[in-house]
């Protein structure tokens, strides 16, 4: 899945350019690529779908040229992550009834590979001969209030745990409770299932976006796809998969996840990932730092930044836009570009 806009992380995050197709971890590859090369030991290439607003479709064929365009399948609109994820579905189970799908955002940050890969081929043995949805939740290192978390059967000792119920967004109290009972783990949003279970789901529990979605099922790999979602697509239900399904289903489980995880959501979580200087600032650019920590600076290599007396602090710049925000602020950067599109509209959005 790649078609967020992911405006916490702006002004690198635009629009027209969001997160998943910049280098944010200065690693050389966009995070897009990285998701996908993640999967190449799990999957050959060709069974690599993006699925992404139409307007990122140039994006996504310079970040992985080897995708043919039946690959890259266009949301003519943001609908949330039910229709997302129904479309990519029901398309894949038009060629394989018998697929076994996995289902990944295309921002996050995986420090361990080979413990990914191990946990990702898991949930895909157990989802081949089960009806079950199968989804990966990473042991929490901290009370964390950005995440939903998921809590597990403490009693079920096999690797794949029965999941009990999902839960909101916690405030830090609750959060740390979540902590504490060591039954709880952060939900990351990747979703493994083979594909008549997930089928079965959406006729079940959204059974409009199964009728929706069945009904252009002869348009699939044929020129006629695009138009098709272009004429149904503004009219599915907008909702998430986690509501839609995942919370209504009672066949559930849960694989813990140990391999360095983060979903790279804000400035924040770049900065707790990112290698620092001895005065604890991440910088990211030409940048003279006096008197100056635990900064991240991340701004145009052709540009010299001079900075002192900051502490804490986020200075970022892109395409015109520079933000200066402390970092325990940055619960206001959304509400930074929404006070920009109301005073200059789409030119810094």
């Amino acid at each position: 899945m790649a078609g967020g806009v992911g405006s916490r992380f702006w002004p690198i995050s635009r629009t027209y350019a969001p997160k998943q197709f910049h280098d944010v971890l200065g690693t050389g590859k966009t995070m897009l690529q990285e998701t996908a090369n993640r999967f190449l030991n799990i999957c050959p290439k060709e069974n690599i779908y993006v699925v992404t607003n139409a307007a990122y479709y140039e994006l996504v064929k310079k970040d992985l040229p080897y995708l043919s365009d039946s690959q890259i399948l266009l949301e003519p609109e943001a609908r949330n992550t039910a229709p997302c994820i129904a479309y990519s579905c029901y398309k894949i189970i038009s060629k394989n009834p018998d697929a076994i799908i996995t289902i990944s955002p295309a921002d996050h940050y995986i420090m361990k590979l080979a413990e990914f890969e191990k946990t990702i081929n898991a949930a895909i043995n157990h989802a081949k001969n089960q009806e079950d949805l199968v989804t990966i939740g990473i042991v929490p290192t901290r009370p964390d209030t950005g995440y939903g978390y998921i809590q597990f059967d403490e009693n079920d000792k096999k690797d794949t745990k029965k999941v009990k119920q999902f839960a909101e967004k916690p405030n830090h109290e609750t959060a740390l409770q979540f902590l504490a009972s060591g039954d709880f783990v952060w939900n990351a949003g990747i979703f493994i299932f083979n594909a008549q279970t997930i089928k079965k789901s959406y006729q079940k529990f959204l059974p409009k976006l199964d009728s929706v979605f069945n009904s252009i099922e002869n348009t699939y790999f044929t020129t006629e796809e695009i138009k098709k979602i272009n004429e149904i697509y503004p009219s599915t239900e907008s909702i998430s998969f986690d509501y839609g399904i995942m919370e209504k289903s009672e066949n559930v489980y849960v694989i813990l996840g140990h391999f360095g995880w983060s979903d790279v959501g804000t400035w924040k979580s770049l900065y707790e990932l990112a290698e620092k200087n001895s005065e604890g600032n991440v910088i990211e650019g030409e940048a003279m730092i006096y008197n100056s920590t635990n900064c991240i600076i991340k701004t145009p290599k052709d540009k010299l930044v001079v900075i002192n007396g900051l502490e804490g602090f986020i200075v970022a710049e892109f395409d015109g836009a520079l933000m200066i925000c402390k970092k325990d602020d940055e619960q206001k950067v959304k509400q930074f570009v929404a006070d920009a599109k109301t005073k200059y509209g789409k030119k810094y959005i």
